[in-house]
């Protein structure tokens, strides 16, 4: 676990992560709720789960990032 958190916490992961949040996200958000956006009846709970789903892809990014290092068995540096 602790390896895992040295992974995740590392600013390339990071970094790497928060972009695909930024694209993939909004994406995920038009599909799901574009309609309530664009005809404003969008309520606080909706906005909450826009927020949950640009949380999605941070996770994915990070968690095949730990893999991928895990697999390649590259040792987390301190950065």
């Amino acid at each position: 676990m602790r390896t895992a958190i040295k992974i995740a916490t590392r600013w390339q992961v990071i970094r790497t992560a928060t972009k695909f949040a930024l694209i993939v996200g909004p994406v995920l958000a038009l599909i799901n709720h574009g309609d309530a956006i664009i005809d404003g009846s969008m309520q606080m709970a909706d906005w909450l789960k826009v927020g949950l789903t640009m949380i999605v892809p941070y996770t994915v990014s990070t968690l095949s990032s730990i893999s991928a290092y895990r697999s390649c068995e590259i040792p987390p540096t301190e950065d």
